[in-house]
């Protein structure tokens, strides 16, 4: 019993190591992502609007600084989240076999290459695809206005969903992998699975079917390409 307890709280002393190295880490890089944030901001913009006509406005002093943080928090994240990753998988090495072992280090980096590839996806299609629809209701009568805090969050809010959506067929491989659900059992409920794809993509992005289609269109496509690479060894 006394060395259940010890072992208990030699976890749990790893556990807070870990969560204290993780936000250290965050705390270190927030004041040069606060730097970057303005520059980060004009970019992203630039990307989005592109050659478009569209002025952006904000409507009270504090909104752009407030915006400002809201990037520095995202572009900290994903500048520490190798990082983050890698201590959580220092956090979880003892108590994992070698084979163990190298899978999750495998997880972590395809982790880490799914979100990005899902975040860029979405910063150079989506929003300057969705930007575009809602100018095209512009007249002469009728001019196109946007408030920049509305832009900036629809940004970083898609962004996020992209690069988490884009984690699904990742989840999808490792729980064939781990033997929770079997290959046949999946590829046969493809039929649900692209279902519950259309019903997540309508939720999470704006009521278009265009921003729907490019969300949903490629990630089963990922989803595919995670049980093929999964179909089990012929003996």
């Amino acid at each position: 019993m006394q060395e259940q307890d010890e072992s208990l709280i030699l976890h749990l002393e790893a556990l807070r190591t870990m969560l204290i190295k993780c936000f250290v880490a965050l705390g270190v890089g927030l004041l040069p992502m606060f730097l970057a944030a303005p520059y980060g901001m004009n970019g992203l913009i630039k990307i989005i609007i592109g050659n478009n006509n569209v002025s952006l406005n904000y409507f009270s002093p504090m909104e752009v600084f407030i915006l400002q943080i809201k990037i520095a928090v995202v572009l900290d994240l994903l500048i520490c989240f190798p990082y983050i990753a890698r201590q959580i998988w220092k956090f979880l090495l003892p108590a994992l076999y070698d084979n163990e072992r190298r899978f999750i280090k495998s997880i972590v980096f395809a982790s880490s290459g799914l979100f990005i590839i899902g975040v860029l996806f979405c910063i150079f299609f989506i929003l300057p695809l969705i930007i575009n629809f809602g100018i095209s209701f512009a007249t002469p009568d009728i001019k196109a206005v946007f408030g920049i805090s509305n832009i900036i969050g629809l940004a970083l809010m898609l962004s996020v969903i992209f690069g988490l959506m884009f984690q699904f067929p990742l989840i999808t491989r490792s729980l064939i992998r781990s033997g929770i659900v079997s290959y046949r059992s999946v590829t046969g409920k493809r039929p649900h699975v692209i279902v519950g794809i259309l019903l997540l993509a309508a939720l999470l992005t704006p009521p278009d079917i265009v921003s729907q289609l490019m969300l949903a269109v490629p990630t089963y496509a990922l989803f595919e390409t995670s049980l093929f690479f999964s179909r089990p060894k012929q003996k």
